[in-house]
């Protein structure tokens, strides 16, 4: 603020009045020192203090794990897998044998093999000797009715460890199987928007093609027979149910049995509904059928696999549990994430979506418990979006949130199995791709099966608390989870801890572990996006190596990044990884 006075050329005498400027000066002085006491009366903020060394950040997260007991404990096989059906429609069943497609399943093993899905209730089966020479038209196999196996003599050879059948196919019949592949993949979509499905023969052969792959890779395989056959009175006619029953028992075939695919949606794909207490009933048909039979007698059977519990799903899961609940060793069901056809890639990041399969599980928990108290839950046909996913977002690195985030819910929260859809397929929901190549899916599961076992532990966390707003819900964007070590790897003692981290944030964010955790040696497995597409790429890195199979067709080493001890994680923004803490003989970890 500036003052302009005019001053008269000559002195005023001593009894003449000051300059009228003068004033306004004094009341301006007298306002600003005014102020200046105001301020500094009125100032509540505190001064300066030194703290605590790493609390200067406010994105410092400390991080504990109990260590005595476990809060719950999976099945040894949780992480398993599925097989749709389809893949006898567009012949990819006779390429099963496959040296790669082998190896890769072995690497996700021990886990359950569940053939089943959408064309389940289409299936037949035929006990045909040689069905090459008795098909009408070209079938999933037809270019290759020259010879009586589709394995290639020439080039079989037998996997030592077990007498599997291994086949190296030659590069122009993969080629032939693909262009024929690309074209049913059309027709296999139709059917599955129009909710139509065709027939579809299982033979002896496939079937042996099929138990061949999932004994040589370790898997057990689960097989959903076809529910939809049915008599005149609504119940389930087992014809054809019985003849295959009776092959596999005279091949010796060490299966799991179910019946039927998402129940509750027999009405609109043939006409016919069937209620929770016909089901059950279908069910105790099945058990019977079953226990005649020696080396089935004490098989497991599971379901009714339903599909998303909304009200009228819910109605034929409490029908189907008051009649046949404790017929089966465990209840299963299904979800989907996304059920539109227009998919982005943050989608994949909403924890909103994160969350909507927590409401699902409490919806089936309640049911099951209501009746067979303690009775194991799976979900089986997890996916991420419906209608066979989406091209270069459903089989990207962004994918790969919603997979991992899924094991952690569901293990904390008490489901004993999970089931993915698919691991090899048509689509693009699948672990492994029509090239034989390793999906960014693929590797986060082999990681989980290397890493974590199966005894999940309690985890604290400090630094995250945010004030509740009314009418907002507070979603957690940084995820993490802790159990114990994989016994079966020998590259850490009894006793480590695993935990896995997704971090949505658009920032890093650091981690310090706390109590029993601190000071221990960590290995680092950060799993990231590898090339330009971001998080679209459908290919990954490890610790800043891309991952890829070695060229002799197997699996690469999963080589850790070790961290000083004592170390602050620092996570990067929108990514996933897994930190092993070694040797912290944590009592929960130290026994079976």
């Amino acid at each position: 603020m500036r003052v302009l006075c005019a001053f008269p050329e000559a002195m005023p005498s001593s009894n003449s009045r000051p300059p009228a400027c003068l004033a306004p000066v004094a009341l301006f002085l007298a306002l600003l020192f005014h102020l200046s006491l105001f301020s500094r009366a009125g100032d509540r903020r505190p001064l300066p203090v030194d703290r605590a060394p790493g609390l200067k950040e406010k994105t410092l997260i400390l991080l504990d794990v109990s260590t005595k007991n476990p809060v719950r404990t999976v099945n040894e096989n949780f992480l398993s897998l599925q097989l749709d059906p389809s893949i006898i429609h567009d012949g990819w069943l006779d390429f099963l044998s496959s040296k790669r497609l082998v190896t890769l399943a072995r690497g996700l093993s021990p886990a359950f093999l569940r053939f089943g899905g959408k064309r389940t209730d289409f299936l037949q089966f035929q006990n045909l000797r040689n069905p090459a020479k008795s098909r009408g038209g070209p079938g999933p196999d037809y270019y290759l009715k020259n010879y009586e196996d589709d394995i290639v003599r020439s080039d079989v050879a037998l996997d030592k460890q077990k007498g599997c059948k291994i086949a190296q196919h030659p590069d122009i019949m993969l080629e032939l199987q693909r262009e024929k592949a690309a074209q049913m993949h059309l027709v296999l979509l139709k059917e599955q928007f129009s909710n139509t499905y065709s027939n579809l023969v299982l033979t002896a052969r496939s079937l042996d093609k099929l138990y061949n792959f999932a004994d040589c890779s370790g898997l057990h395989l689960i097989f959903a027979l076809n529910a939809l056959r049915r008599n005149p009175n609504n119940s389930w006619n087992s014809s054809s149910a019985l003849s295959l029953l009776k092959y596999s028992a005279s091949k010796k075939y060490n299966i799991s049995w179910e019946l039927g695919n998402e129940p509750n949606n027999y009405r609109t794909m043939h006409g016919r509904a069937v209620n929770g207490s016909q089901l059950g009933k279908d069910y105790i048909q099945l058990k019977s059928l079953l226990q005649p039979i020696r080396i089935y007698s004490r098989a497991s059977l599971y379901g009714p696999n339903i599909g998303r519990p909304r009200k009228n799903v819910i109605a034929l899961l409490d029908g189907f549990m008051k009649v046949a609940g404790s017929t089966v060793d465990a209840v299963t069901w299904q979800h989907c994430y996304i059920d539109g056809r227009v998919v982005k890639v943050m989608d994949f990041l909403k924890t909103r979506l994160l969350d909507t399969l927590s409401d699902q599980i409490r919806k089936i928990q309640k049911v099951v418990n209501t009746y067979t108290p303690g009775k194991k839950i799976w979900l089986e046909g997890v996916v991420t979006t419906s209608a066979g996913g989406t091209n270069n977002l459903s089989d990207s690195y962004a994918a790969g949130f919603l997979w991992l985030n899924t094991l952690g819910m569901l293990a904390n929260q008490g489901i004993d199995v999970v089931i993915r859809h698919s691991f090899f397929d048509h689509g693009y929901n699948h672990l492994v791709d029509q090239n034989f190549n390793p999906l960014p899916d693929y590797w986060l599961s082999l990681l989980y099966k290397r890493l974590i076992g199966p005894k999940v532990l309690a985890v604290h966390v400090a630094g995250l608390q945010r004030k509740p707003r009314p009418g907002r819900v507070i979603r957690d964007k940084l995820r993490i989870y802790a159990h114990c070590t994989n016994h079966h790897n020998h590259n850490y003692v009894r006793g480590s801890i695993t935990l896995f981290i997704i971090n949505l944030h658009r920032s890093r964010k650091k981690i310090k572990l706390a109590g029993t955790l601190r000071d221990k040696l960590v290995h680092q497995y950060l799993l990231q996006p590898y090339g330009q597409e971001g998080l679209k790429s459908r290919s990954v890195q490890l610790n800043g190596q891309r991952l890829v199979m070695v060229d002799d067709g197997t699996l690469p080493e999963l080589k850790p990044r070790p961290l000083r001890a004592g170390r602050t994680l620092v996570i990067p923004p929108v990514t996933m990884g897994f930190y092993v803490v070694k040797n912290v003989n944590a009592l929960a970890c130290r026994y079976r």
